[in-house]
C-alpha cells in the first residue's frame, strides 16, 4: 500500500496495490498490521458503517465529541465521492484547513481521518456506496458538526452547493467561526 501524507498532520490517503488479470482484480482492503504501520500507531476499529446515496447528497461535516471521538478509515466501493477532512483542533496550526480527495470504485483509495477532524463527503456519481471503519462506537449524545456549506472553509465540493441534498440535521450545524471545538491540539 502507498501512504500519501497530506497537509493535515495524521490525515492520510492510502492507495492499495491492485492485482488485475483476465478475471478482474484483487486487493487487500484492510490489513491491521500494515495499517497500524502506515499510520504510525495502533488503531483498533470496532464498528463498520455503510451508506448509500445519490448524486448531490452531501453528508457532514461530522464528528463525535470526546470521550466518544472517532478516527475513521473510509472508502467508496461504488461510484465516486469527494471526501473531506477539516482540522477542528483548537491551537492547531492548520485549524480550519481541509484536505479533499476523490474516492471511487475505480481508484480504490482510502482516507484516514484521525480524531479531532470533522468529516464529510459529496456524491459525484449517480449513486455511491460508502464504507467507514470507526475506532469508537457511535454515541448519539456525542454528535457534533460544522456547516458543510460554510463558504469560509473554501471547499470546492464539485457540485452546486445550492442544489445539494442535505439532511435536516446537517442544515443546523454552526459555521466554523461560531463553533467551540471540544478538541485540543
Amino acid at each position: 500500500m502507498e501512504v500519501i501524507k497530506t497537509k493535515l498532520d495524521g490525515v492520510l490517503i492510502l492507495e492499495p496495490r491492485i492485482f488485475t488479470d483476465a478475471r478482474g482484480y484483487f486487493f487487500e482492503s484492510y490489513n491491521k498490521r500494515a495499517f497500524d504501520e502506515a499510520v504510525g500507531r495502533k488503531v483498533d476499529f470496532v464498528q463498520d458503517n455503510e451508506s448509500a446515496s445519490t448524486y448531490g447528497v452531501m453528508r457532514g461535516l461530522h464528528f463525535q465529541r470526546p470521550p466518544h471521538a472517532q478516527a475513521k478509515l473510509v472508502r467508496c466501493v461504488k461510484g465516486r465521492v469527494l471526501d473531506v477532512a477539516v482540522d477542528i483542533r483548537k491551537g492547531s496550526p492548520t485549524y480550519g484547513c481541509h484536505v479533499a480527495v476523490e474516492l471511487s470504485e475505480d481508484n480504490h483509495r482510502q482516507f484516514f481521518i484521525p480524531r479531532g477532524f470533522a468529516h464529510g463527503f459529496a456524491v459525484l456519481s449517480e449513486e455511491a456506496v460508502f464504507q467507514y471503519k470507526c475506532d469508537n462506537y457511535y454515541a448519539p449524545e456525542a454528535d457534533g458538526g460544522i456547516a458543510i456549506t460554510d463558504a469560509e472553509l473554501g471547499i470546492d465540493w464539485q457540485i452546486p452547493v445550492a442544489e445539494a441534498i442535505l439532511s435536516e440535521k446537517d442544515t443546523r450545524h454552526p459555521l466554523l467561526r461560531d463553533f467551540d471545538s471540544p478538541f485540543e491540539y
